[in-house]
């Protein structure tokens, strides 16, 4: 019998796969995966951030073994489903606000973020938004037509779009005054090109995350948001990456101190199972029945499994351990750029890291490509999976299990350095990355 690679070259549509090594799990346990070799590789990378507790997670296990035994329903749609109204609760109580609020279910941050855009457009009676390059809010037409990420330049752009430079620090799009001169362009395009009675929504990223895990500068977002509220702009932030603990606060947005009037949440939420959820206003979320519906979206097994997930975060203390072993890799981190010139920034907050890779990162900083797609497949063959994002992708992307270790984070850093040295000193031929090209 052929090996999973090989099956899976011949039957598994190429238009849903970014592959940056020959892996095929069969299993996973905990930070680690378990490939067809039985080999048991570290996991830096969680599944894109999906797996936020790890692989086979007791409470998992327990929240989907009791839900699937006798299900009331699959649906949502036309049913009162009792897991699906207390998961909605307990999502309302973790995102602060005091205004009236509901909840929308769906299966993936990108209808998710689909929803949002023809809810406000739908509720505003406004046909524009202004969004970041770099974003990345979703895979599918409404959601990628807020986004402005390389990988998606053969999706039609959406008419009256804005597009924002999101301040990145280590490249700066200005020489000096970064965010005043960000501020200053929404200023003048709000005074002649785009008045911001035609825009419906802004699009925010807490920390831009396929862009590049781009951290904006302090204060940033917060004149941003008081901006587009001044004008009724609703305010949209996308916590699909990096909420629910990751950051060491449970949103990500806390950490600016916004007040956004719509929260998008996915990924980690379903903790391996298809779920998203969006929080928003009442009078939005009530605007028509029958606006944004899907048969299986609020089925009680992923939404019982939701529910665990926030469960396990809150009484695992998992957001002060996000924050702990976050800062274990940010100093080893810095310790291997002491030793690898092919490190050139090391950013991000708790464990929503990104390492930029560079050929020159004292004069040029040029983005090392082929570098850092030979890191993460020498990475691969040592025993550790990592993904890298960015607009030029060349950022390591560092998205662990909420649950990594201090112990297990060292050994991914050693991994690393090992990974690191080896492509430095050419020991990583071209030829690998012939069939695994990433982004």
């Amino acid at each position: 019998m052929k090996n999973l690679i090989e099956r899976d070259k011949k039957v598994i549509a190429d238009i849903e796969k970014i592959r940056f090594f020959p892996i095929a799990p069969i299993g996973g346990e905990g930070c680690y995966i378990i490939d067809e070799n039985r080999r048991r590789l570290l996991d830096f990378a969680g599944s894109w951030g999906a797996a936020g507790l790890g692989y086979s997670h007791p409470a998992i296990q327990e929240s989907i073994s009791n839900a699937s035994q006798s299900m009331a329903s699959s649906s949502l749609l036309s049913y009162a489903s009792e897991p699906a109204i207390l998961f909605a609760e307990e999502l309302l109580n973790i995102v602060p606000g005091n205004t009236s609020r509901k909840v929308w279910f769906g299966h993936s941050g990108s209808d998710a973020n689909d929803t949002i855009v023809r809810l406000a457009e739908a509720y505003t009676g406004r046909k524009r938004f202004i969004t970041f390059h770099g974003a990345y809010h979703g895979g599918v037409s409404g959601s990628m037509s807020v986004s402005g990420h390389s990988s998606q330049q053969h999706n039609p752009k959406r008419d009256g779009v804005v597009y924002l430079p999101y301040p990145n620090p280590y490249r700066p799009q200005f020489e000096e005054n970064l965010s005043e001169n960000i501020l200053k362009m929404l200023d003048e395009i709000f005074s002649t090109t785009c008045p911001p009675n035609e825009v419906a929504a802004i699009f925010i990223e807490p920390i831009q995350s396929d862009g590049g895990v781009i951290v904006p500068p302090e204060g940033f977002l917060k004149s941003i948001e008081m901006r587009c509220k001044k004008y009724g702009i609703l305010v949209v932030v996308d916590e699909v990456k990096v909420g629910l603990g990751r950051t060491g606060l449970m949103n990500a947005f806390e950490h600016e101190n916004l007040e956004p009037d719509i929260v998008c949440f996915g990924k980690a939420l379903g903790g391996g199972l298809p779920l998203s959820a969006i929080v928003g206003p009442t009078e939005i979320m009530d605007f028509a029945p029958a606006f944004s519906i899907m048969t299986a979206s609020g089925n009680p097994v992923s939404i019982s499994a939701g529910r665990a997930v926030l469960k396990t975060i809150y009484n695992d203390n998992l957001i002060y351990n996000s924050m702990k072993v976050g800062k274990v890799l940010t100093e080893g981190f810095q310790q291997l750029s002491n030793k690898h010139n092919l490190i050139g920034d090391i950013r991000g907050k708790g464990l929503a890291m990104g390492v930029e890779i560079v050929t020159d990162r004292f004069k040029t900083k040029k983005e090392a490509k082929i570098e850092t797609a030979k890191i993460a497949y020498r990475a691969y063959q040592l025993g550790l999976i990592i993904f890298y994002v960015g607009m030029k992708s060349n950022v390591l992307e560092l998205t662990p299990p909420l649950i990594l270790t201090e112990n297990q984070a060292k050994e991914g850093l050693e991994i690393l350095d090992k990974a690191i040295e080896d492509v430095s000193n050419g020991r990583v031929e071209d030829s690998v990355l012939l069939d695994y090209k990433g982004w």
